[in-house]
């Protein structure tokens, strides 16, 4: 069953004929009510037809449009419908113009006269209020490229040049475009993704989309149309003049609409945007004339369509659709079967729509657990609202409306965003001269750029490292993996090491043996957890399934992965011990509530500890409210209960009448006695101390125990303590979720007013943050003048804990309306009725820290506000407006952002092994870090618990070597004229020098391929250096020399007596053996080493290195 079926179904004969004559016939107003729900857009799905215009669609608000958009193109298919949106971010008053959003406009625009397979059109009042420009205008301004026709490079480039494209390295904005050789880059404004084209001479050899984050080819086309910016002229007319004047406008509500574009039009222009170097001065000139507008709308064909239960008073035609929303349930499955089976009585077919399959499996199991015989037919695809239409005697219900769950539309304009965080993410990383980078080998050194340097008559590139008193290395490109950016704190620089001291060698040295010995304690605790016995949960039943179900979110994946883990472990009769991480709001707590569930099904109690009372106190209110129409008891000890209160709960405790109790370090004090304790949930295990670690640890030993952490868990430190620990990790953010709608502008009484006084009309709350606790005064002064009406409340670090504690708590019970406060609100604190954050001075944090402060809000299922504040009259360094940029595109939860949790990722190391390792992350530096931990534990695998592991692996994979240097006197490189920009071939440096696998380097090949056109020699030279890398490294060969046509091959020591004794060094013999002539075998003291001749280039050098690792075991 599809969703065009149920349409059909819906505009049965009877109703399309009444359709039909009522557009046919000389009505001008046509009424179509009682369209309840998601309804309206299948009726409004008959109204296109093949021959007319498109059909104009207007909802109430960006909101409606979005919804009514995202159901028409499940029903008509995506090409059908085009949405029209408005060019600015805010209200056009503040004239922050919206890139992506002019996309779609120009988009719409483009395709309205010239593309047959378009059929409607939908778009709302503030998107009508804005100028378009004219057919006329859109013809001029727009170059047209295909396959089959020919054009010249150079005009094409001075075409866009004169349209105002600028020119840059890497396109990620509608309006750039980049020319490298004979690839050129364009990002018009009438298609979200760019276009690469691929000149050879005049004629053009392939056209394909791209994706902008990884530059990366999509999509063949045979040709396309490339509009330059044309919204930006205020020449424009009114879209009522731009469309066919036989154009049939549907709309939600006609009055609404003309009102609202009224007073767009009276308002007045806000400079607060512009300060922050955002604004468009002349953003109100865009807007049309308002009476104009109503008198126009008068004499185009128009179709209301309303819930309302009675037509139009202006209509002159109506038909009634009878349909009912679908029921609002909350979840409660004894209301949803009486419901269901009421509607099945009276003669009624249900079909439930949902995205998932999983969800409607979900909904079967619950009814067969309940006993429940209800029929219904599934639909994979789904509408925004359910309706049950006593016409047809259909209920087309929602699953997301039965679980209460909220559901989210996306727009075309989602993708065209992504590219300016990439860009910023990528620039982030990116190595520049000045940068301190990481040595290996030396320590920590500062880049001074890339090099080019003459051996032999042939020019290869190297890196330069500056050490202290000016030393200086040089650094091979086949040595960058020995380099990392150095990452630690922000805004603490690193001690630059001297050369040939031993110090840096010490420190890797101390830090080693540390790691070493923490990593021996876990797998030595992990060992001996699994010979212990414990409680063997039963599987789930279908209360579980019930719970479940009802999340208000879609489960991500990663959420699933952690479920059925935590879930698995319980069930099997060894002790759980697992660690579920990932970033504030991806849902653990949830993973967390399902478990302690499972627990109390069991009969079993569970403990959950967490470092503060207000954590206890909101950990107990997400548990009391997720679980309250279950027979579960939940409740909470800390510093806030009253001896008498706390009195009783123990004894319930005792007598086994609390299921879960949630407490700080109290709850594993010796008056605290549990009837029968099954799980024991530790939250934030890193902020205890250590007394209550080492209480924990032999509580732990027989009961179940499920630790979090919201510091998120880097996924190469995940591979390197597989068997230490058990580890779940959540990554990714959670669907659905209202995106929080961010804007940047100046500090101004407006502003303030504004976002504190639409919260309040909500009987929301909200968050002021400020950046030093100095200032906190003068900011409540100006809320106390701006709000008078506000409570507020202030909070800050230097406040005694118990007094921020009780401000703290205060807010949650909603005792104040605003918390003023420094940072401390970023740890942990989840408030779902504050959907208002303001930041001021934002542009002196960090992107993670703004990321981290942005992910307080939006955890309900309203729409949240963030908004960004600067100072006005002091310009933005260019770094700190691209950083603001980049989190206002970016509004959704953990949109790639943890690419930028530098620090996040280095707090999550720290934790994961103790918080004394944060001292050796800042000498050592992130990266670094990370592969000397990877060293410690398989040295210690390998050396003191070989017996414990199990994968025994290959002879022939076995790799003797754990690194192999490369030198050689060819010429190895990526010219200059192929990849102009010097940060980026470093970053392809780093990126070769890295890989592994065949696989990859097979795409890295095409990539190179497809961003820079066909590959140099020097090039694909250097593309078979991690071969040759890989197969010494198995031939147990440390060094690898080419020169002079030679290749010297450098073996391990004499120590390494098992690689001697080795099939490989075997098959090594058996070649020198059968090429006498050819090969040289030489000893310098211990060392050891052959030379082969003839050997001219690096394919050469692979091919014998083949040769040798195909030879047989001798």
């Amino acid at each position: 069953m599809t969703l065009q079926d149920i349409q059909n179904l819906f505009i049965n004969a009877r109703r399309r004929s009444a359709l039909n004559k009522a557009v046919g016939g000389d009505a001008s107003v046509i009424s179509l009510y009682n369209l309840a729900g998601s309804s309206a857009a299948m009726a409004l799905a008959s109204l296109v037809g093949d021959q007319q215009p498109p059909v104009v669609i207007v909802g109430d608000s960006l909101d409606d449009a979005g919804y009514l958009y995202h159901d028409l193109t499940r029903i008509l298919g995506e090409d059908a419908v085009a949405m029209f949106p408005s060019g600015y971010k805010r209200d056009i008053k503040y004239g922050q113009v919206d890139p992506p959003a002019m996309i779609l406009r120009t988009e719409a625009l483009n395709r309205w006269n010239t593309d047959p397979t378009l059929k409607a059109v939908v778009t709302y009042p503030e998107a009508i209020a804005e100028r378009v420009a004219s057919q006329e205008t859109l013809t001029r301004h727009t170059l047209r490229l295909s396959t089959s026709a020919q054009a010249d490079l150079t005009e094409t480039v001075h075409w866009l040049r004169d349209n105002g494209f600028t020119e840059v390295d890497y396109v990620y904005e509608p309006g750039h475009f980049a020319l490298r050789g004979s690839i050129l880059d364009i990002f018009g404004y009438s298609n979200e993704l760019p276009f690469r084209v691929d000149f050879f001479g005049d004629d053009i050899e392939s056209i394909r989309t791209f994706n902008i984050e990884t530059q990366l080819s999509e999509k063949r086309l045979d040709e396309i149309a490339i509009t330059s910016n044309v919204a930006g002229q205020s020449r424009g007319e009114s879209l009522l003049d731009f469309i066919d004047p036989s154009t049939l406008m549907a709309i939600r509500d006609a009055d609404f609409t003309v009102e609202r574009v009224k007073a767009i039009a009276s308002s007045e222009f806000s400079t607060s945007a512009m300060i922050a170097d955002e604004g468009d001065a002349s953003a109100m000139k865009q807007v049309i004339d308002a009476d104009d507008f109503a008198g126009r709308l008068g004499s185009f064909r128009q179709v209301r369509f309303s819930s309302a239960a009675r037509p139009d008073p202006a209509a002159q035609a109506s038909i009634d659709f009878h349909c009912v929303p679908q029921g609002i349930y909350h979840k409660n499955f004894d209301l949803i079967s009486d419901s269901f089976k009421r509607l099945i009585e009276q003669g009624f077919t249900i079909y439930i729509l949902s995205d998932s399959a999983k969800q409607i499996e979900r909904l079967r199991s619950i009814f067969d657990d309940r006993g429940d015989d209800i029929d219904f037919t599934p639909v994979i695809s789904t509408i925004h609202e359910g309706f049950s239409d006593e016409t047809t005697k259909i209920c087309v219900f929602t699953d997301h409306q039965i679980f209460d769950r909220f559901h989210k539309y996306n727009l075309k304009s989602d993708r065209a965003r992504s590219g300016k965080l990439a860009l910023s993410l990528k620039e982030l990383s990116a190595i520049e001269p000045g940068d301190f980078i990481v040595h290996i080998d030396h320590g920590v050194g500062r880049f001074a750029g890339l090099l080019r340097t003459n051996v032999n008559g042939r020019t290869q590139e190297m890196i330069k490292l500056v050490y202290a008193n000016d030393d200086i290395i040089f650094v091979s490109i086949h040595a960058l993996h020995k380099l990392a950016k150095y990452r630690g704190k922000e805004g603490v620089p690193p001690r630059v090491n001297k050369l040939g001291t031993g110090a840096w060698n010490r420190v890797k040295e101390r830090t080693k043996t540390k790691l070493k010995d923490i990593a021996r304690d876990l797998i030595k605790l992990y060992a001996a957890r699994r010979e212990e016995k414990g409680f063997a949960f039963s599987p789930d039943s279908y209360l579980q399934h019930e719970l479940e179900a009802s999340f208000i979110y879609e489960d991500t994946p990663d959420q699933l992965t952690a479920t059925q883990a935590v879930k698995a472990d319980m069930e099997s009769d060894r002790p759980m011990d697992r660690l579920v991480c990932g970033d504030v709001g991806f849902g653990k707590t949830e993973v967390a509530i399902r478990a302690a569930f499972k627990a109390a099904v069991d009969n079993k109690q569970t403990a959950v500890l967490v470092p503060t009372t207000v954590l206890a106190y909101q950990h107990f209110n997400t548990f009391r409210e997720r679980l309250h129409e279950f027979p579960v008891r939940v409740d909470y000890l800390s510093r806030a209960r009253t001896p008498k209160q706390v009195k009783q709960i123990l004894a319930d405790l005792a007598e086994g009448k609390i299921d879960i109790l949630i407490g700080t370090h109290k709850l594993i004090g010796k008056s605290v006695k549990f009837k029968d304790l099954g799980l024991l949930i530790v939250d934030e295990e890193q902020k205890f101390g250590v007394a209550v670690k080492e209480k924990l640890k032999q509580m732990k030993t027989n009961v179940d125990t499920l630790t979090m952490s919201a510091t998120p868990i880097p996924r190469t430190l995940q591979f390197s303590l597989m068997g230490a620990r058990d580890l779940s990790a959540i990554n990714t953010p959670p669907a659905n979720r209202y995106p929080v709608v961010t804007s940047v502008s100046s500090l101004s009484d407006d502003i303030v007013s504004e976002a504190v006084n639409f919260e309040l009309s909500r009987n929301g709350q909200i968050f002021f943050i400020n950046d030093r606790i100095e200032s906190l005064f003068e900011l409540e002064n100006m809320l106390r003048r701006v709000v008078p009406d506000a409570r507020i409340i202030t909070a800050h670090g230097r406040m005694s804990p118990d007094k921020l504690e009780q401000a703290i708590i205060d807010f949650a019970n909603h005792d104040a309306d605003i918390l003023l406060a420094t940072t401390i609100i970023e740890s942990g604190i989840d408030m779902p009725n504050v959907n208002t954050i303001i930041i001021n001075n934002a542009q002196n944090f960090g992107l993670s820290e703004l990321h981290q402060l942005r992910g307080r809000v939006g955890r309900s299922s309203r729409k949240a506000f963030c908004y960004l504040m600067v100072p006005p009259h002091i310009p933005l360094s260019p770094v700190a407006r691209r950083r603001l940029q980049a989190i206002e595109s970016f509004s959704d939860l953990g949109s790639g952002i943890h690419i930028a949790m530098q620090d996040l990722d280095i707090r999550g190391a720290g934790n994961l092994l103790g918080a004394e390792q944060s001292g050796f992350i800042a000498d050592l530096g992130y990266e670094t870090y990370q592969k000397v931990l990877k060293e410690a534990v398989s040295e210690i695998r390998n050396q003191e618990f070989a017996d414990l592991e199990t994968a025994a692996t290959d002879a022939d994979e076995k790799e003797y070597a754990n690194d192999c240097v490369i030198e050689s006197d060819l010429e190895l490189l990526l010219p200059a004229d192929y990849v102009p920009q010097e940060s980026e071939r470093i970053a392809l440096y780093r990126e070769l020098d890295d890989i592994e696998r065949e696989t990859d380097l097979q795409a890295f090949r095409s990539r190179l391929i497809d961003r820079f056109g066909k590959i140099p020699s020097v090039t694909a030279e250097l593309l078979r250096v991690p071969r040759l890398r890989r197969l010494a490294r198995q031939l147990g060969i440390e060094k690898v020399s080419l020169k002079q046509e030679q290749m010297y091959l450098y073996f391990v020591d004499e120590s390494n007596k098992a690689y001697y004794q080795s099939p490989m060094f075997g098959r090594l013999l058996s070649y020198v053996q059968a090429n006498p002539s050819r090969c040289h075998i030489r000893q310098r003291g211990e060392r050891r080493s052959f030379s082969i001749d003839h050997v001219p280039n690096v394919e050469t050098a692979v091919d014998i290195l083949n040769t040798i690792h195909a030879l047989p075991v001798s």
